[in-house]
C-alpha cells in the first residue's frame, strides 16, 4: 500500500476515535452518573446533536402506592382498636359475669309425725309424682283402733253433759220446793213460839217446830250448794249447747287427734318433683316419728320441680351497680348454646362467710384482704320445650346493671371520687 494511503486510512480512524470519546461539556455528566442520585443533584441535559451520545437525568425519587397503602391501613386500623376498645370500656361497667353459680330448687325429706310399721311404698327412685299423690304408708290399724276409742269417747261425754244439764234443772225444781218446806217450817215455829209465851203450847211442841225449822234449812242450803256445783261443771250456763262446753271440746279434740293420726298414715306429696332416695324406706321398716326426718330412714327425698332459681356467689366489688330487678341471661354448662332468662330476686343482706359455723376471726393480726362473696338469688323463666334443669348444675349468669361509665372516669378512681365527695359533703 503506498504511503498516502496508510497516512489517509490513520488520519479517518484517528477522527472516528475522537468522535466516540466524551467532549468537555459532557465529562461532568458521565462523572455525575457515576455517583448515587442522593448525593447529586440532577445535572442539566447536554446540549444533543446528531453526532452525540444523548444523557437523560435520573427519575425523580416518589412514594410507592404500596407504602402509602400500608400506612393508611395501619392508622386505620389503630383508629378502629381505639374506638371499639373505648366502646367496650364504657360499657363494660354494665354486665356482671359470674361462673360461681348453680341451679337450686326446693328439697324435702317428706316424713310423718305418727310411729309404726311401712304398709307400703308407692313410688320408685326418680318418679315424677304430682302434689297430693302418695308416697308411703304406715299400717293404720292401730290409729284407726285410737279413733274408733275417740268417737266412743265423745258420745259418752255429750250424753255426760245432757244427764248434767237435766240433774242441773231437777236440783233447781227441788230448791223450789225446799223453800216452800222451809217457809212452811218458819210459820209453824212462829205460831210455837207465840203460844209459848202464853203458856198454850207445851214446850216440846215448841222445840219441835224449832228442829222441823233448822232442818229444812239444812236441807235447803245442802241443795243449793249441789246445785251450785252442778252449774260450775256445766261452765257457768246449763243452758249452754253441749258442743261448747270444756269437756265436749276436750273430746272433740282427741277425737281429732286421733282422726290426723290416722290421716297422716298416708303420706303424700307436698308439691311436685322428683322422688329420690326412695330406697331408705322398705316396706317392714318401724317407723319413729321423732327421728325419721333427722335421720333419713324414715322419710322419702322429693326435689321440686316448679320452685327453682339460680344461686350465684357474686364477688361484692362486681355488685356496685347491681340491684332487685336487673336482667339475666343464664347459661347453663350442661346444655352449650341455650340461654335462659331471668331477674335479680334478692341480694343476701350478707357474706356467705357471715352465715358459716365458725367465722373467720382476725386475731393473729395477720390480716390479708380477701374479696367476699354475697349470695344473689336469680329467677329463672322457663318455657315450654325448655330442657330439664336439675338443682346442682353449674351455669354462668350475666346481669345486666344498666349502668354505663362515663369518660371521666379515666381521670380518677371510683374510691377517690367518693372520698372526695364525702369530705366535701360532711
Amino acid at each position: 500500500m503506498p504511503a498516502a494511503d496508510k497516512a489517509e486510512k490513520l488520519s479517518a480512524d484517528r477522527a472516528k476515535a475522537d468522535r466516540g470519546r466524551p467532549g468537555p461539556a459532557e465529562q461532568p455528566a458521565l462523572e455525575a452518573l457515576d455517583k448515587p442520585s442522593v448525593d447529586r443533584a440532577p445535572a442539566p441535559a447536554p446540549a444533543t446533536s446528531d453526532d452525540r451520545i444523548r444523557v437523560l437525568p435520573p427519575p425523580k425519587p416518589r412514594a410507592s402506592r404500596r407504602g402509602r397503602l400500608r400506612l393508611l391501613l395501619m392508622v386505620g386500623g389503630i383508629l378502629v382498636v381505639g374506638a371499639v376498645s373505648g366502646f367496650m370500656w364504657l360499657q363494660g361497667g354494665r354486665w356482671v359475669s359470674v361462673d360461681d353459680a348453680y341451679v337450686r330448687a326446693a328439697k324435702l325429706m317428706v316424713s310423718t309425725d305418727v310411729s309404726g310399721i311401712v304398709s307400703s311404698v308407692d313410688v320408685h327412685e326418680g318418679q315424677y309424682v304430682k302434689a297430693g299423690d302418695m308416697l308411703f304408708r304406715v299400717d293404720p290399724a292401730q290409729f284407726q283402733i285410737a279413733l274408733d276409742s275417740a268417737k266412743a269417747q265423745l258420745a259418752q261425754t255429750e250424753l255426760m253433759l245432757r244427764s248434767m244439764q237435766q240433774d242441773y234443772k231437777r236440783m233447781l225444781d227441788d230448791i223450789k220446793t225446799q223453800q216452800s218446806q222451809v217457809a212452811l217450817a218458819q210459820a209453824t215455829f212462829d205460831r210455837q213460839a207465840a203460844l209459848l209465851k202464853t203458856d198454850n203450847v207445851a214446850k216440846a211442841n215448841y222445840d219441835q217446830a224449832r228442829f222441823s225449822l233448822e232442818a229444812a234449812k239444812n236441807t235447803l242450803s245442802s241443795l243449793e250448794q249441789q246445785a251450785a256445783v252442778q252449774l260450775v261443771k256445766l261452765a257457768g250456763n246449763a243452758d249452754a249447747p253441749v258442743t261448747e262446753l270444756p269437756q265436749y271440746r276436750q273430746a272433740k279434740a282427741q277425737l281429732d287427734e286421733a282422726q290426723r293420726q290416722l290421716d297422716h298414715t298416708v303420706v303424700r306429696a307436698p308439691f311436685n318433683g322428683i322422688a329420690t332416695q326412695v330406697d331408705a324406706l322398705r316396706p317392714g321398716t318401724y317407723l319413729v316419728s321423732a327421728t325419721a326426718a333427722l335421720t333419713n330412714t324414715g322419710a322419702i327425698g322429693l326435689v321440686s320441680t316448679d320452685d327453682i332459681w339460680v344461686e350465684a356467689e357474686t364477688k361484692e366489688t362486681d355488685l356496685t351497680y347491681a340491684k332487685v330487678g336487673d336482667p339475666v341471661d343464664i347459661y347453663v354448662d350442661t346444655y352449650p348454646g341455650r340461654v335462659w332468662h331471668g331477674r335479680v330476686e334478692s341480694i343476701s343482706p350478707a357474706s356467705g362467710a357471715e352465715f358459716s359455723i365458725l367465722p373467720a376471726q382476725n386475731a393473729s393480726g395477720n390480716w390479708v384482704k380477701v374479696v367476699q362473696r354475697i349470695p344473689v338469688r336469680i329467677s329463672v323463666t322457663r318455657e315450654p320445650g325448655d330442657p330439664v334443669l336439675r338443682s346442682g348444675m353449674t351455669v354462668t349468669a350475666e346481669i345486666d346493671t344498666g349502668h354505663k361509665r362515663l369518660i371521666s372516669e379515666l381521670w380518677g378512681k371510683p374510691q377517690a371520687k367518693e372520698a372526695d365527695r364525702g369530705s366535701g359533703g360532711g
